[in-house]
């Protein structure tokens, strides 16, 4: 794979992976909750484990593309997971901030009727 294909790829998937755990609400994504809907720290759990998944992926494919990983300082994982968090902004705000309110708003409508 040309490396030029690979700077993007990582990015693109880093974005989707950020957005999943907030579009979906089962738990890891195969366990439905108890309570019918996802705590918020199910979720930054899940953000975590794709950083991981994330990261391994970026690794392998550094290593097929240079032959080696090269290592990084712990300032390198603070400021990709920052990153990852920033990616994660859009799936955010569709769960807590769009949709809520949408469905709020909806309930205190038929709350009026």
């Amino acid at each position: 794979m040309a490396s030029n294909t690979a700077d993007w790829i990582v990015p693109g998937l880093a974005f989707v992976a950020a957005n999943l755990p907030f579009l979906f609400e089962r738990i890891l994504f195969m366990i439905p909750p108890a309570h019918g809907q996802k705590a918020f720290g199910w979720r930054l759990l899940e953000l975590l484990l794709l950083y991981l998944m994330v990261g391994i992926f970026a690794a392998a494919l550094e290593q097929s593309a240079y032959g080696a990983v090269y290592p990084q300082g712990w300032p390198f994982y603070v400021t990709t997971l920052c990153l990852f968090a920033v990616f994660a902004f859009p799936g955010f705000v569709y769960r807590y901030l769009w949709r809520g309110n949408r469905g709020r708003a909806a309930k205190k409508e038929e709350d009026i009727k």
